[in-house]
């Protein structure tokens, strides 16, 4: 049987480095996703929608930071999964979706569409293959650009081309060979002077350091120069856990910062940001430090952001090297600040909590707070923590605590819902642990409650507690902080723990608090997922909604 193309490409995918590859099958990719079972090594997850391929690859992708593979089929399965691609590429996510396209030599295919402005709008690079010829080049050229420039690519192949015999020897160099060896980007030593400078003239710095300061590895330099210079230590919301342990940590920064923090960070001086694109949510647009000279040290750092000025220098450099390099200054100078550190003002962050407003819980439900405090106390602190978009995402991200940052995946960068159960599939297909656990909202749930079919045929001993307000509560508390009727978004709790149970996952439900600690115990003993569904009272509005909805100070 003469080889095809669509077997040489999977043999090329495979040379790439591919584990396991997320799929929707469908006529345009059906075959090479068959080709690709039959790879030593590699483990085909059939998804049951193909935004959900796309969100477990990119899960996949943070939990190991290889290059996430999926496979969507032409026209309706490829136009699903544009908001995965938007999310991956906002969030810098290295993906490779092979999209099955139309045939060439159709007159009429009813599933046909152009895919390359679709894919380009959410910020995908678009890579069609054409020919033979270069086929083996392109799908090098998808897995370099997306290694690289740390970005989704979309790989479309023709069914007809696939199909067709591959005429020449598969001689596969992989873009591993071709990728630069990383270095690290070392600051412009004048522009080290100016900062050092700047940190001598100032009383209270403080350092937020971010996703970029996290991937490098950062934490030590980072901890060294704040010594030196006497700065608190901060973090954006994807880099959450990167200072934990450490007594001068304010944990996030910005729109999740607690009050203790927002208090200090509004007598700062000079801000540092290290690794952080200092957005509009990080620094409050701009108000979280409102009498703070800035600096931003970045490989690419960016003037104006988010329709922000980001800082007021800039440095070019990596996290680590640059941090590093402004220590060594300082040190070199003699220079030691004490800055913000004095006992009172460790005890007032020792002492800080993220929330102390009391609500009257109604019976029958719980305090959502006190739901994640609970969680928190009894998930052990090395399982990866999976937590998506909505209302509790405030709650989740600034009661939970001493975790690494790579174990907390934060999947929310376009504002979208129903993308943590997914990753966390993504996730679970990485680790093959059984240690993760899934913090959902019952709509985003509801959204891809398909998938909890993949759990339980993939064995993926998951834990997904859900936090079920009845509702879109993001909406519930917008509409009533504009004083109008919520009841257009509250659609009642339903049983998801039955629901669970019909895809043969073990379904609980949470009226109160204390029953978790058993809970997990019968978890740990089983051999499957769980599903948590935790009854939380919808009148219970986080700290952050509080602050930007309510008003409140």
């Amino acid at each position: 049987m003469a080889v095809k193309l669509q077997d040489v490409l999977a043999q090329a995918f495979a040379a790439e480095g591919c584990e396991v590859l997320f799929t929707l099958m469908g006529d345009a990719n059906m075959y090479w996703t068959e080709a690709m079972s039959r790879q030593p090594g590699i483990t085909v997850v059939n998804a049951r929608h193909e935004h959900c391929a796309v969100a477990m690859a990119d899960g996949y992708a943070r939990a190991t930071g290889k290059v996430g593979v999926a496979s969507t089929t032409c026209g309706p399965g490829f136009t699903q999964i544009m908001t995965a691609l938007s999310i991956a590429s906002r969030a810098s996510v290295p993906l490779v979706v092979f999209a099955g396209d139309s045939p060439m030599l159709a007159a009429y295919y009813v599933q046909q569409i152009d895919m390359a402005p679709l894919a380009q709008a959410c910020g995908a690079r678009y890579i069609p293959v054409k020919s033979l010829d270069r086929a083996l080049d392109n799908v090098r050229e998808a897995f370099h650009t997306a290694a690289l420039e740390r970005k989704p690519v979309v790989l479309s192949v023709p069914m007809d081309l696939q199909k067709q015999a591959y005429p020449f020897m598969a001689d596969y160099i992989p873009s591993a060979d071709y990728l630069p060896m990383p270095q690290r980007s070392l600051p412009d030593p004048a522009m080290v002077d100016r900062l050092v400078a700047m940190i001598e003239t100032a009383e209270k710095p403080a350092i937020i350091a971010g996703r970029g300061a996290r991937l490098a590895g950062a934490r030590a330099p980072i901890e060294a120069l704040a010594e030196r210079c006497g700065a608190l230590l901060a973090s954006s919301l994807q880099a959450k856990g990167m200072f934990e342990g450490n007594p001068w940590n304010l944990d996030i920064a910005g729109s999740f910062a607690s009050d203790g923090a927002r208090e200090l960070f509004a007598e700062a001086d000079l801000v540092i940001g290290i690794g952080v694109g200092l957005g509009a949510y990080t620094t409050e647009s701009g108000y979280l430090y409102p009498n703070a000279r800035t600096v931003q040290i970045d490989i690419n750092p960016r003037g104006l952001w988010q329709g922000l000025r980001t800082a007021d220098m800039h440095i070019r450099a990596d996290a680590f090297g640059g941090a590093e390099a402004i220590a060594a200054a300082l040190d070199k100078r003699g220079i030691r600040k004490p800055g913000f550190r004095s006992p009172a003002v460790a005890a007032q962050i020792a002492e800080d909590r993220p929330d102390r407003k009391e609500f009257a819980i109604a019976p029958g439900l719980v305090d959502p707070r006190q739901a994640i405090l609970e969680l928190d106390a009894i998930v052990p602190k090395d399982w990866d923590v999976v937590i998506g978009g909505g209302h509790y995402l405030g709650i989740a991200m600034t009661h939970l605590r001493g975790r690494a940052p790579e174990r907390i995946h934060v999947v929310c960068d376009f504002g979208a819902i129903g993308n943590g159960l997914p990753a966390a599939i993504g996730i679970a297909a990485a680790r093959r642990d059984g240690k993760v656990l899934l913090i959902e909202g019952d709509g985003s749930l509801l959204m891809h409650v398909q998938e909890l079919e993949v759990i339980r045929r993939e064995g993926h001993r998951l834990l997904m507690a859900i936090v079920n307000d009845g509702g879109y509560g993001a909406e519930i508390h917008k509409f009533r902080a504009n004083g109008l009727d919520p009841s257009l978004v509250i659609h009642g709790r339903g049983d998801l723990a039955g629901v669970a149970s019909g895809f043969g996952v073990r379904g609980s439900t949470v009226t109160g608090l204390g029953a978790m600690q058993a809970m997990f115990a019968r978890h740990q003993e089983g051999n499957g997922a769980s599903l948590w569904d935790i009854h939380t009272d919808d009148t219970v509005v986080s700290r952050p909604y509080r602050r930007v909805h309510y008003g409140e100070a």
